[in-house]
């Protein structure tokens, strides 16, 4: 995401106001396991998950035949680096937002049972707008 420094925080608070910052608290685990899960067929670009989407045969595109690759981003030592690098910068940034008391958190490791709650939040943040309202404007 993006602020990923408090520099950086701070030039977008010159640019523009904001009012809520999410923060998605996912165990640094859940994310390793989810990225290193991944492989790629990377004549297509076809993403395949060996937890959830896997191909029909292990190492091989379901559609071409041909070998699957993990990107350098999502090999295991890549992904730890990457992660203690969000722990040192980024971290700091959620503390930025806090103080100012813009700062919600979720904590979870599943979309399906952390976006009700995020979807809720957001409705207290967002005018109500009905589809009748939109299509008929006052």
């Amino acid at each position: 995401g993006f602020p990923r420094t408090v520099a950086q925080a701070e030039a977008l608070d010159k640019e523009c106001h904001i009012d809520t910052v999410i923060d998605l608290d996912v165990p640094f685990e859940t994310i390793k396991c989810r990225l290193t899960a991944r492989w790629i067929h990377p004549a297509s670009g076809r993403v395949y998950n060996l937890e959830f989407s896997p191909p029909k045969v292990q190492g091989i595109d379901d559609i071409t035949g041909e070998p699957l690759v993990q990107r350098e981003d999502d090999k295991p030592e890549t992904v730890s680096k990457r992660l203690q690098a969000y722990d040192a910068q980024t971290k700091p940034v959620l503390e930025y937002y806090r103080k100012k008391g813009l700062l919600k958190s979720f904590s979870g490791t599943e979309t399906n049972k952390i976006w009700p709650h995020i979807y809720a939040f957001l409705q207290t943040k967002l005018p109500d707008v009905s589809q009748k309202d939109a299509a008929n404007p006052r």
